[in-house]
């Protein structure tokens, strides 16, 4: 009764022993646990880990914990990326490379996962919680309890999400889950359930931070900080945190109902018994798309303070950043359509979501002139953070390019769902999110830790990280315009075997990247007083 109570349906063949792979990656993860709890028992800190860490409310200790979550996830979720692009580069007319389709299905589905919700959230977060007490003169979070509680269900989140991982198989769905492939005819296993739960709970994690930090930046400011004189990065905080609050309940109640339809048979989004399959992507959208500028956000607000200090001036055009960062997070909300414009919307519906697309980014180019602005005339230091920003103008540039591109219906027709979507996306989410984000940790670690990272191995994890990035994704563009499909583990034509080939090169570049920044950790570690 007991192990029905606490296992549930778990058996021993929920467990792949067929699955070499998979049992290797989940050996490796178990030793590498087992490795972490012997260090920390011979060493006789677990005391010390109790108190000044697991059960610490002050933010700077929280955002740490953030910025280590997402640093693990980053290499879990690109270990994906590894096995993806290795497949693709030689599963090509007779090979069929060594993935099977279920795993490969798994594979771009976790990579999703992980790296939206447990790399950039966490991330996002870890800045969040160093920077703005400190710039509001505030000196903690409105609510330190629930500034950890927050960061715990993610941590949760995240583990549920590694161990559905091995434990039975994720979702073969897509990093989204579209019905009818997530519901319970096609995906009769645990996979989308652990899913389900694994965003559920760190998106009410997510959803009581945002809260928190709204609470935060309006009562907690110093005596004088008007709204006017709040630093863009700031701003960048509350509006992506607004966001947070009015989007975060919607995937909570889009993923309810998918469960309710799994579990309880109630057809929400089956359309043979009643249900609306589009009724699914129109809720997760209308959480997506203000999601990605969640993240974006404070990218921008970092961009702001790091333009400004290294090049040692004011930042150019302050009123107009700010109306800027408003009117975005105005527009984010009425955009969504824009994702799936080829699912019989109608012309109108879909010229209207075309125009607003549009729209939105003349406001993100006010921001950028801004930012040439300053630079323009001023002593710059192409400090490790300031090349991060100089990356991001070019990248998201081209990102943004190709999303105004694809913002056009008759163009989305001939794209969507292409390698070309593939390199767009990644170029708006590593040229402006995450080269932001690096930017970010660089800039106020000093913050954090008390010591500079070291600028040598920063610049040369940055070389890597920018060539390996265009090497990966700028042939994916060329395989997109000649219809290569994304999500494919295996093609005929031996024609795209080159471009993969090269895009494979381009991952192990920036693979390199990681462990330089890894590098960089170590090394400035040892440098600094903490290992005097």
């Amino acid at each position: 009764m007991f192990e029905k109570l606490f296992f549930g349906k778990l058996t021993l063949d929920a467990i792949p022993f067929h699955s070499p792979i998979i049992m290797g990656a989940g050996l490796f993860m178990v030793l590498v646990f087992l490795g972490i709890v012997f260090l920390i028992t011979t060493y006789g800190k677990w005391s010390y880990l109790w108190h000044e860490w697991i059960s610490s409310v002050d933010h700077k200790k929280i955002g740490i914990m953030y910025l280590l979550l997402s640093i693990v996830m980053l290499l879990r979720g690109f270990s994906d990326v590894v096995l993806m692009r290795s497949q693709q580069a030689i599963a090509a007319g007779t090979h069929l490379g060594y993935l099977p389709p279920e795993h490969y299905d798994q594979i771009f589905s976790a990579h999703g996962v992980i790296m939206i919700f447990f790399v950039a959230m966490p991330m996002m977060f870890a800045l969040l919680n160093i920077a703005v007490p400190l710039q509001i003169g505030a000196r903690d979070v409105a609510y330190p309890y629930l500034n950890s509680v927050s960061f715990w269900l993610t941590f949760v989140g995240a583990m549920l999400c590694n161990a559905s991982l091995v434990i039975g198989d994720f979702a073969a769905a897509g990093w989204l889950a579209y019905p009818p492939l997530s519901e319970l005819y096609y995906s009769p296993g645990v996979g989308v359930d652990y899913f389900i739960w694994s965003l559920q709970i760190a998106g009410v994690g997510t959803l009581l931070a945002g809260i928190n930090f709204i609470a935060t930046i309006i009562k907690m400011r110093c005596k004088g900080m008007a709204l006017m004189r709040m630093p863009i990065f700031i701003w960048s905080a509350l509006c992506a945190m607004i966001l947070v609050a009015l989007a975060f309940p919607v995937l909570t109640v889009t993923l309810a109902l998918l469960f309710l339809d799994r579990t309880f048979g109630m057809h929400f989004f089956t359309d043979f018994a009643g249900g609306n399959v589009m009724m699914y992507i129109n809720l997760i959208w209308v959480w997506g798309h203000p999601e990605v500028y969640i993240l974006i956000l404070p990218a921008f607000g970092v961009f702001s303070e790091v333009v400004a200090t290294f090049s040692q001036k004011t930042l150019f055009g302050y009123t107009t950043m700010v109306w800027a960062i408003a009117i975005i997070t105005f527009l984010s909300f009425i955009v969504w359509l824009h994702h799936f414009f080829t699912m019989g919307a109608g012309a109108d519906v879909n010229t209207f979501f075309g125009i607003a697309t549009m729209v939105i980014a003349i406001p993100t180019g006010v921001k950028v002139f801004n930012w040439l602005f300053t630079m323009y005339q001023g002593r710059i230091i192409l400090a490790t953070p300031m090349l991060w920003v100089v990356a991001f103008f070019t990248t998201f540039a081209i990102g943004g390019m190709t999303g105004v591109m694809m913002a056009v219906p008759p163009v989305d027709f001939q794209v969507h769902n292409s390698l070309f979507l593939v390199a767009h996306f990644h170029n708006v989410i590593i040229g402006g999110v995450l080269f932001g984000y690096f930017a970010g940790v660089i800039y106020w670690f000093p913050k954090a830790f008390g010591f500079r990272l070291d600028e040598k191995w920063g610049k040369w994890s940055f070389a890597f990280w920018v060539l390996g990035f265009y090497v990966a994704f700028m042939p994916l563009y060329v395989l997109g315009l000649n219809g290569f499909m994304r999500r494919v583990n295996h093609y005929s034509n031996l024609t795209y075997q080159p471009y993969l080939i090269v895009a494979a090169i381009g991952a192990g570049l920036i693979m390199f990247g990681i462990f330089l920044q890894i590098g960089q950790l170590i090394v400035s570690f040892k440098k600094s007083s903490c290992f005097a």
